[in-house]
């Protein structure tokens, strides 16, 4: 029997091609062309006419054919061998997997033909492009060194031709990788082969393949899915058939100017792919013409997604040599993620083993589909179209938008509507910044959603242009997502308008459940209750199977609905919504493809694991100390891990069990075997980790946005916690003991990759596992009796260990996990405050490395969402433990630059939650009766030990306690607080801050102590402005005053103003201290220092702290001061505006100009 007819009797499309088919239908160059390319490469290699202008395009033309040559040669064999050895690893395993009771070889061969091509082709694609891109540069400026022209221009050029040529190179890469897989897998297989013919020329039973059954590869999954006798199933064998169809990498075919055609075409291959196909189905020898793609993909409609798989076959011509009946995928233009659903027949679903190797990448459920983005980009677009700018795109989506206003006002007909939605992904596919310009139009799309919310085909027109760029960038389904739940109530509970979001598929509905579950807040919040039950209502009836993705918020109104005397309707309900009548909808073609799509999804990561990362795994640097077959050791067990955790329903008994083996051969003593193991499965969660970010980017440079495998990573995680959970009994309370050994071997390798990295470090990987151990370690309470806090405190270590200083390209998901919800909070509250000296020394470590920048003000985009982010924890601090920011305010003002006002003004403004301010607004508010104001505020930080560090400490007792005169103690003062020249340059100051803010603090109290030890607690004589005068200590602030020059005054009055916070006697001393200087000291220079230092922190947004106000106010209203007088308030027209402004909006007596306004800073200033 023919194959072909062999294929028909199975079910399988007529048009599945052949191994060759294929390997002829992807390109007309051979293999052994590679090392020299075509022979007409000097009419394959494209010079832009530009050139020509410059008098560059004959020089081009006779150095490009060489230069090609050389690039292509200097890569392709490094290229091709990578990916060759990770598609026939991959496709070996999978087909022996599928094919394990397939008599017949011919079969098995092409199935593993098609997708050894196809994976091969696809990786050295996608890893070819940009070092081809660097060597073709590289090649081309050495040949035209000598030219007398700019660098500029010559750069310019360089980089025109190279882009115009760069797919050319990468065609020729990936033919060289397709053609050596095919060779590769055949003598992979071909024992497997032999071993079925035998089988067929004999008489026997049904075939299986019995090593696999041996080994137990067939025992870890379900039994729906085991290879059953016979042939595969239609929809099992389409996931091969599909290969053939998937779309290339960015084919030559897509831009017009890179069609390569050689002498070897051939209009008699069977299955052409469309990248290298014209519309007639022949391809004229030895020329590029733009005609042939716009020919051959003219015919697509404009309204198609433009990153579907379906182009070749929807719309498309098919060439003369294949079969005329087509390939149908769904029923339409679908995206890739529900190509390979559709395909499947439902009826088989319980059938499907297999896997979507191509582009297997998914990272928090977002399907990473690069190769087929790339394929779009340049579709239905000419190469001389510049690219835009995100201000250009936006521009041309409000001509989109007014233009689609024009037609819905006219009741234009809907193709005219489908065709203006559809040029927003074009002009998005156009872009530089694809994702950033997306982002961008898609909120103007979204705003414009609600502008006419009553016009129901205004609003459909803009869900439909959402529901488009959500094809072209999967990031605007996560960023829209937390525009509806952070957006004004009118839009947050437009239940039309979430509905239809819903049904486009552009709400993440796992985020959206769990907001608007804890939004109802128990039904205290009751316009969210009432849209929750009406959009509920809504759905029970249009799209029920919704509701079983929304379970947190149906969870929530069964709360309300079982109180008593609830509706009976809202019960209703809840019942209806928890148990629906879906019987048939359980079985429908969408829900049978969910499933699918769920089960391909964990397919897809098990494929990523044991087969693609192979290669990865031993090229894993590893330690020389180790024992000889460790690493081989270590990673079969951490493969058997990895099947208990696949295992279906994996309970904690197969867990325990396989931690008692362990420790059993030794591995978990705590000793440094301990080490070597959990560092080495450590390297191979990572390694895997970052090999599927280097498959999916589309270059040798991973960027940080690509989606990651973390497949790996939560294993390990998973490992960690098991090991620590069922860990053996008699071990007592040191279960935990091997907590700081995992967490001592993560750090050093964290530190060992970011220095052996570098710029390129990528922190994704472990900021994954901290997170995993986060939500799994920190909730061993019911494990273990008081584990939570050596378990939070061993974190901290770590986190303290890998801070930013240490490890700054980990500073983002360092902040992230020192603020998550599972640690800084239990921190905080843990062991009765026991855990606070923990997270002070992370947010130290935190303003320690962010000081160079803020004291400079360097705020370029990374240290401003650092800084953005510093501040949102700082609120969090200052909203729920506002008493840790009371406690250890010193030691954080220590390391926060002057420059800081906000910053600083937020721990500051903290007061403890049992205290209630006084307005110091109030008139004739009298302080000094208030029953805190007596009171020492609890300081947790070391208040003088910067003054033992000095040796000064002794000194400033003893003056404090003698007032010796002619001490040299105030005269040797100034000097002191000067740094060394070494220090200066990198503190950013003369003067030693720390010292001189331990100096100020220490004097106020050991002051505050003389003044409470001599006047009586019942006596209210304190209160008056003379109880305060204690000599030596205002000896020491008057001296420092007078002597420092400007710079150390200011920072002085800084470190006084620094104490002015809630009420205490600490902000009341030194209130009196910065009214008696600015009395006293009749010198208008340090009274104009003295406002500036409070003026500035009053100025900017809030908080302001308590004291800070007090004291302004009582400087501006009290005649005493004489403050209105003074010439630096009316210096100039602006100033003067400023105090009046500041005076009234803290109730001061002077009258004000009504037109001026009270504000704060701009946004850049802090």
């Amino acid at each position: 029997m023919a194959d072909d007819e062999k294929l028909v009797s199975l079910g399988f499309s007529d048009q599945l091609p052949s191994a060759q088919g294929l390997l002829q239908g992807q390109s007309q160059f051979s293999v052994s062309q590679v090392p020299v390319p075509a022979a007409n490469i000097e009419q394959q290699v494209v010079v832009n006419k530009k050139l020509q202008a410059y008098g560059l395009h004959l020089h081009f033309q006779s150095v490009l054919p060489i230069a090609m040559d050389r690039a292509v040669k200097e890569i392709v064999s490094s290229i091709v061998q990578r990916s060759v050895s990770i598609a026939t690893q991959t496709t070996k395993e999978l087909v022996l997997k599928d094919y394990v009771m397939e008599p017949d070889e011919t079969l098995i061969r092409n199935a593993a033909h098609l997708m050894v091509a196809r994976l091969a082709g696809s990786l050295a694609h996608v890893t070819c492009k940009e070092p081809l891109r660097g060597s073709i540069s590289v090649q081309l400026r050495s040949s035209l060194q000598g030219l007398s022209i700019s660098s500029e221009l010559l750069e310019q050029a360089v980089q025109l031709v190279t882009n115009d040529n760069l797919d050319l190179g990468c065609v020729l890469i990936e033919q060289a990788a397709t053609e050596k897989a095919v060779q590769t897998i055949d003598g992979e297989i071909a024992q497997q082969l032999s071993i079925r013919r035998k089988h067929r020329e004999g008489v026997g039973s049904t075939f299986f393949d019995a090593t696999l059954y041996a080994q137990g590869q067939m025992g870890v999954l379900p039994e729906a899915l085991r290879p059953k006798p016979g042939h595969l199933s239609h929809s099992q064998q389409r996931v091969y058939e599909d290969f053939a169809r998937f779309p290339g990498q960015n084919r030559s075919s897509q831009s017009s100017n890179a069609v390569p055609v050689g002498p070897s075409a051939s209009s008699g291959s069977g299955g052409l792919p469309r990248q290298f196909a014209s519309a007639s189905g022949q391809i004229s020898s030895g020329i590029y013409s733009s005609n042939l793609v716009n020919t051959g993909l003219g015919a697509i409609p404009q309204t198609l997604e433009l990153g579907s798989d379906e182009i070749d076959i929807i719309g498309a011509p098919v060439p003369s040599s294949v079969p005329s009946t087509p390939i149908t995928i769904g029923d339409g233009p679908q995206s890739l993620e529900n190509d390979v659903i559709t395909s499947f027949s439902p009826s088989s679903t319980p059938d499907l083993p297999v896997t979507e190797p191509s582009n297997s990448v998914k990272e928090s459920g977002t399907a990473a589909q690069p190769n087929a983005a790339l394929a779009s980009e340049r579709l239905g677009t000419n190469v001389s179209d510049p690219l835009l700018a995100t201000g250009d795109a936006l521009d041309k989506y409000q001509a989109i938008s007014e233009k689609l206003d024009n037609l819905l006002s006219n009741d234009a007909k809907e193709a005219e509507i489908q065709a203006v939605i559809a040029e927003v992904p074009a002009v998005i596919l156009r872009c530089i910044s694809r994702d950033e310009a997306a982002l961008a139009v898609a909120q103007k799309a979204f705003k414009g959603l609600y502008e006419n919310a009553s016009n129901s085909a205004h609003v459909n027109a803009h869900l439909a242009i959402l529901a488009a760029i959500r094809d072209v960038s999967k990031l605007v389904v996560k960023e829209l997502t937390s525009w509806v739940i952070y957006s004004e109530e009118d839009r947050k509970f437009n239940k039309d308008i979430t509905i239809g979001l819903i049904h486009s598929e552009v709400l993440n509905l796992a985020e959206y459940n769990v907001h608007m579950a804890k939004l109802l807040d128990a039904g205290r919040n009751k316009a969210a209750t009432e849209f929750a039950i009406s959009l509920i209502q809504t759905l029970v009836i249009n799209d029920s199977k919704v509701i079983s993705e929304l379970h947190n918020l149906v969870d929530a109104l069964a709360k309300l609905a079982a109180r008593p005397g609830s509706p009976e309707s809202l019960q209703q309900l809840v019942e209806i919504a928890k148990n629906p009548a879906s019987t048939t909808s359980a079985l429908s073609p969408g829900a049978v493809g969910k499933e699918d799509n769920m089960r391909s999804a964990r397919d897809k990561k098990a494929t990523g694991l044991t087969g693609a990362s192979r290669e990865d795994y031993s090229a894993v640097e590893l330690m020389d100390t180790d024992p000889a077959g460790f690493h081989e050791q270590v990673s079969v067990l951490f493969a058997e891990w990895y099947q208990i955790c696949e295992l279906p329903g994996a309970n904690d008994s197969a867990c325990a069990r396989y931690v008692l083996h362990l420790q059993q051969r030794g591995l978990l003593k705590g000793d440094e075997i301990s080490d070597r193991f959990f560092r080495r499965i450590m390297e191979l969660s990572v390694s895997h980790c970052l090999s599927s970010e280097v498959m999916s980017s589309g270059s040798s440079q991973p960027h940080q946005g690509q989606p990651l495998s973390f497949l790996a990573i939560d294993i390990y995680s998973k490992l960690v916690f098991s090991v620590l959970k069922f860990g053996a009994v008699d071990q007592g309370p040191n279960k935990l003991s091997l907590l700081p050994k995992v967490l001592a071997v993560t750090v050093k390798f964290i530190q060992k990759d970011a220095e052996e990295k570098r710029s390129s470090f990528n922190p994704r990987p472990y900021f994954r596992l901290f997170v995993n151990w986060l939500l799994d370690l920190c909730s061993l309470e019911p494990v273990f009796d008081g584990a939570n806090f050596q378990v939070l405190t061993a974190l901290a270590n770590s986190f303290h260990a890998v801070q930013p200083l240490k490890v700054p390209g980990f500073s983002f998901a360092w902040l992230e996990l020192v603020s998550h919800r599972s640690f800084m909070p239990k921190l905080l509250t843990a062991n009765a405050q026991k855990g606070w000296p923990y997270f002070q020394r992370l947010l130290v470590d935190l303003f320690q490395f962010m000081e160079p920048f803020l004291r400079n003000a360097e705020l370029r985009e990374p240290v401003h969402f650092l800084y953005k982010g510093t501040l949102r924890v700082l609120l969090v601090l200052l909203h729920d433990f506002p008493e840790f920011l009371c406690d250890y305010h010193f030691s954080f003002c220590d390391v926060i630059p002057p420059s800081c006002i906000q910053m600083r003004n937020i721990i500051l403004s903290a007061f403890p939650r049992n205290m209630r301010l006084p307005d110091p607004s109030t008139p004739n508010l009298k302080i000094d009766l208030l029953a805190e104001i007596s009171q020492s505020p609890r300081i947790l930080s070391e208040v003088d030990a910067a003054l033992k560090a000095k040796q000064i400490k002794n000194d400033v007792d003893e003056y404090l306690k003698t007032r010796q005169q002619g001490s040299s103690f105030l005269t040797e003062l100034k000097q002191k607080l000067l740094l060394s020249p070494t220090d200066v340059a990198r503190a950013g100051t003369r003067y030693n801050v720390p010292l001189i803010n331990s100096l100020v603090l220490y004097v106020g109290m050991q002051a505050i102590q003389q003044l409470q030890a001599r006047t009586p607690p019942h006596s209210q004589s304190i209160a008056s402005m003379t109880a305060f005068l204690v000599s030596a200590a205002l000896d020491i602030f008057q001296t420092l005053i007078m002597d420092l020059d400007t710079e150390g005054r200011y920072l002085f009055l800084n470190a006084v103003a620094n104490q002015l916070r809630y009420p205490n006697n600490h902000t009341h001393y030194f209130s009196f201290i910065l009214l008696y200087l600015f009395a006293e000291l009749n010198q208008e220079m340090i009274q104009e220092q003295i406002t500036r230092v409070l003026l500035e922190r009053l100025i900017v947004n809030r908080p302001h702290p308590w004291g800070l106000l007090i004291t302004f106010i009582e400087l501006i209203k009290n005649p005493r001061y004489n403050f209105w007088s003074r010439t630096f308030t009316r210096c100039a027209p602006e100033i003067e505006k400023l105090f009046e402004s500041v005076s009234r909006s803290c109730g001061g007596s002077k009258t004000v100009d009504d037109s001026v306004v009270s504000g704060g800073l701009p946004d850049n200033m802090h």
